[in-house]
């Protein structure tokens, strides 16, 4: 039996009908693991994740989740399913509470109040610091805070699969680390991950599996493990990290 969940075959996304951004693109995600997706930017790498949560029609390739073929399927029908979409830009409704905002993570089992109740307490127990906010306007939140309101606001339904574009962009460091650890928390608890990350290091750190994507394609696609006996893979992340601020 196969582990991959999601998997992206082939997919060709343009803009404005001229411009392309993924070329026959591929990507394989498995079961309780991190895929990280890393590359230089206008290389695709966000672009790979909307197209995986269907934002993004998937051009003549195929997407496939636990053995279902969902190319076709909106977004809603992906929710109910079990993948979950945290964007890089705030997506919160700032004159809501935190509670509020995280009911309406919850709306594909809004008839079920106990779900939502227990939904919040699990968030909660995840992030104590949003149970002490609990009926502060999202928009009185630090940056960091917002960014674990908005996480939190994704795991309401209990996702199988989270994909997360950019997750440590835009804020403090001290939130940024906290973020990474409980990406490995989530696969501890038998989560799927998805990352796209500019942070080159942390996201090679918390990978199984790393996509390397230039120019729409794959450059590189190798588990974390193979790194050390891979010197191209070596050599593009060892230039990038030159490059980069913690």
């Amino acid at each position: 039996m196969s582990d991959t969940i999601l998997e992206l075959r082939n997919a060709s996304v343009s803009y404005s009908g001229d411009i392309t951004i993924l070329k026959e693109l591929s990507i394989q995600v498995r079961k309780n693991s991190i895929t990280g997706i890393i590359g230089p930017n206008g290389a695709g790498k966000s672009t790979a994740l909307k197209t995986m949560y269907r934002m993004l029609d998937v051009g003549g390739g195929d997407l496939w989740y636990d053995g279902e073929l969902i190319t076709r399927l909106d977004q809603t029908e992906l929710i109910r399913r079990g993948i979950a979409f945290v964007p890089q830009n705030h997506s919160l409704f700032g004159g809501l509470s935190v509670r509020d905002n995280l009911i309406l993570g919850a709306w594909s089992i809004r008839k079920n109040r106990a779900r939502i109740d227990e939904a919040i307490d699990r968030v909660y127990a995840m992030f104590p610091m949003l149970a002490e906010k609990d009926g502060a306007a999202a928009e009185t939140l630090s940056g960091g805070q917002q960014r674990f309101l908005e996480i939190g606001r994704s795991l309401m339904t209990d996702p199988k699969v989270i994909l997360f574009d950019e997750p440590s962009a835009m804020i403090a460091p001290k939130y940024s680390k906290e973020i990474y650890r409980f990406l490995l928390l989530l696969k501890e608890q038998g989560k799927t991950v998805v990352l796209v990350d500019q942070n080159v290091r942390q996201c090679v750190n918390v990978s199984d599996h790393l996509y390397v994507l230039e120019l729409g394609r794959n450059k590189i696609d190798c588990p974390t493990e193979s790194m050390s006996g891979n010197a191209e893979m070596m050599d593009l992340i060892s230039g990038w990290i030159a490059h980069k601020v913690d």
